[in-house]
């Protein structure tokens, strides 16, 4: 059997459905406790903890976020669903970066038209 997310194989033991899919136990977890890039609470815990530590900018962040940051910061606006396929991420993995860079106040997304994008704060 095989994870309907990732494609790894499962064992017929170890398979969760959910939604209708049959995924491992990390696409699972993932599924359960998707990030939410707005979050009131996060943003104020992180804002206050950045704050508290000194950091401006990208301080704190990690090199991923960093290059995220400037990359969007110089094209000044990025396509949101475009995020992942630039920096070869999974969708979920570009979403968490964006969520924990919103949190931050160093990006936010804007819809034009259809389309979100993500800018700098």
């Amino acid at each position: 059997m095989q994870c309907d997310v990732c494609q790894e194989k499962i064992e017929d033991n170890d398979k969760f459905d959910y939604l209708g899919k049959t995924m491992c136990e990390d696409c699972y977890i993932a599924a359960l406790h998707r990030p939410r890039s707005c979050d009131p609470a996060a943003v104020s815990s992180a804002v206050h903890s950045r704050k508290q530590m000194g950091h401006t900018g990208t301080q704190g962040m990690t090199e991923l976020q960093k290059n995220i940051y400037e990359y969007i910061k110089e094209k000044g606006k990025v396509e949101k669903d475009k995020l992942a396929e630039i920096f070869n991420l999974s969708p979920l993995d570009a979403e968490k970066q964006f969520a924990i860079m919103r949190h931050c106040e160093l990006l936010k997304g804007m819809k034009e038209g259809n389309t979100i994008y993500i800018t700098t704060f």
